[in-house]
């Protein structure tokens, strides 16, 4: 048992109670050989805490105890305590004392009496059995029988001084001084109020309804030589017994934190998370309804069992067997893990009481299948099953009792799609302890609904500030890339349409630069030809030429030939040169 934060570091010996969260903000439990006095009404849980005082005692703490009941019959006390497994009946043997000690109901008085007689035979019985805890069960019953109240309070301090004597650590229980139905009934004046002013230790328990929703607290009034938590503390009565909610105190230590990630079950959102969401982290997902809100829980889910990591599925929306035949239209398979017990869903419109019960319940179920990870969808629900102020207490100490575990928890919140007021000034108010923060939304346009989804905060992670489209189709969940135009974001058919544009445009345009290409081929082709043509043309030319000029220098040498022939033959002197 962890100390609170500023108990001494000296002070009174304690005794457990063995109730949950009580010895925690009692510093270790109820002072040792010293008087508690437990005052509540109709209702409010006081025989059902001394029972479960001395059944901690019996069987943990081996402390003999012994139980008056002035109210209720020992056999009914037992019997109706059968249901919270403390096996009373076994410790009756040896270990549990229940004394009848109810006035009958033709009881006639006559004359003064004390608590003399009844002492006696209980100090007898202490002696036999070795006794070290006690109860006195609504000790008003017997009180009430004195004449007046300086015959009540000396009885009472009778009784104090017997218990101090005999060092036996005890409890005595006490109606309030009417209904309490509301907490300003607390403030009443009780009939024995004395008895607070001579104990060691004194316990209200309040049962209350607000709004329609019944609530318990219980508030430990004083505690002598002590420090202890001075404030309201919720509880529940569930099938273990009497349950204090209280929040993790502060000393217990430094947390595990675990930089290791777990997929979303998207794998574009795993990118968009820069890997996914840490282990151990608390994960809000907010939107309208029908933004797909449970499709991003069942996605988690699905993926924490393909690792093998035991889920608890709870949804206050719809049936189990609804959410899996609904998600199986998007490729989200649970079935399968339900069947194997890796998955298991709990459907919490069955489910009665206040926030806490909730709480209580979740945290129950997640202990006995060993979950690692929660889907609570909606956890917004809460906000109907109590007020706002005790509503964000309890997603407070759902968030706080989820990272001691280390369990990956992940929250849906509903939003109210005619205020259009965000998340954070909702009633629970959870978005600022969420560890990462995703938001889901509408976008209207040419006359559709379409899903976005953005990222509004990932603690010590980056993570992508785009606003993406989520789509949902057979082949299951993905986000589409961000497409913008003229600065702003497009989705669906205006999407598309503007997609198809651009692609038809680019195909025009391709088809354009083919046809110009064929063009400048043919062109080129045709200046290859001419420029063969014109080449062949060239080389004629100057074979032509060169033919010519052969032609001339031979014709010149044979009309000098004939002339030096026609002078040899005439006889002449002058010979003309050849040409060479």
């Amino acid at each position: 048992m962890t100390p609170i934060l500023n108990a001494p570091a000296t002070g009174p010996k304690k005794v457990p109670t063995g109730i949950i969260g009580l010895d925690e903000i009692t510093g270790g439990g109820l002072p040792h050989g010293r008087t508690t006095l437990l005052v509540g009404g109709p209702g409010s849980g006081k025989t059902i805490f001394a029972l479960q005082f001395l059944a901690h005692g019996a069987q943990i703490s081996d402390e003999p105890g012994i139980f008056v009941a002035f109210e209720e019959s020992a056999d009914r006390i037992v019997a109706n305590a059968e249901g919270f497994g403390w096996k009373l009946g076994q410790l009756r043997k040896n270990k549990l004392f229940f004394v009848d000690a109810q006035p009958t109901p033709d009881l006639i008085q006559s004359g003064n009496f004390d608590l003399d007689g009844m002492l006696a035979v209980l100090e007898a019985k202490v002696n036999e059995m070795g006794a070290r805890r006690i109860v006195f069960d609504a000790i008003d019953i017997v009180l009430a029988l004195l004449p007046d109240q300086a015959a009540r309070r000396r009885e009472v301090y009778r009784l104090h001084a017997w218990l101090l004597q005999h060092e036996l650590t005890a409890i005595i229980t006490a109606k309030a001084g009417g209904e309490v139905t509301t907490p300003e009934d607390q403030q009443r004046e009780q009939p024995f109020g004395f008895m607070q002013f001579m104990v060691d230790c004194a316990v209200v328990l309040n049962h209350c309804v607000e709004q329609g929703v019944s609530l318990r607290n219980l508030r430990v009034q004083k505690y002598r030589g002590s420090s202890f938590d001075e404030n309201e503390s919720p509880f529940l009565i569930g099938k273990n017994g009497f349950e204090v909610v209280v929040a993790r105190p502060l000393g217990r230590g430094v947390l595990h934190v675990s930089k290791e990630r777990v997929s979303s079950g998207i794998e574009r959102l795993d990118t968009m998370l820069g890997g996914g969401y840490y282990r151990g982290a608390n994960v809000l997902i907010t939107g309208f309804p029908g933004t797909a809100k449970t499709t991003l829980g069942g996605a988690f889910s699905e993926a924490a069992c393909v690792r093998g990591e035991r889920t608890l599925f709870v949804s206050f929306d719809a049936d189990s067997n609804e959410v899996v035949r609904d998600l199986s239209s998007v490729g989200i398979r649970l079935a399968a893990h339900l069947d194997s017990g890796c998955l298991r869903m709990i459907s919490a419109r069955s489910v009665t009481g206040s926030a806490e019960s909730y709480l209580v319940r979740i945290k129950t179920l997640a202990a006995e299948m060993g979950a690692r990870c929660v889907v609570i969808d909606p956890v917004s629900t809460w906000t109907r099953a109590s007020n706002g102020k005790s509503a964000h207490s309890v997603a407070e100490r759902l968030i706080d009792w989820s990272k001691s575990e280390g369990i990956t928890l992940l929250c849906t919140s509903l939003m109210d799609e005619l205020s259009h007021r965000q998340e954070s000034i909702s009633s629970l108010q959870i978005s600022t302890l969420a560890d990462t923060w995703i938001q889901l939304d509408y976008l209207v346009q040419a006359g559709e609904r379409n899903r976005g989804l953005a990222i509004i905060k990932s603690r010590g992670t980056s993570h992508s500030n785009q606003v993406r489209e989520l789509i949902l189709s057979d082949d299951g969940v993905t986000l589409a890339d961000i497409y913008t135009a003229g600065g702003e974001v497009l989705m669906g058919t205006l999407r598309w349409e503007k997609e198809s544009a651009e692609r038809v445009a680019g195909e025009v345009a391709e088809v354009a630069a083919k046809l110009k290409r064929v063009r400048l081929d043919a062109e080129e082709a045709e200046l290859e030809v001419r420029l063969k043509s014109l080449q062949v043309e060239l080389v004629a030319k100057q074979t032509e030429k060169k033919l010519l000029t052969r032609t001339s220098v031979t014709r010149e040498r044979e009309l000098v030939h004939g002339d030096n022939r026609l002078r040899e033959l005439r006889g002449a002197d002058e010979v003309v040169e050849v040409l060479k």
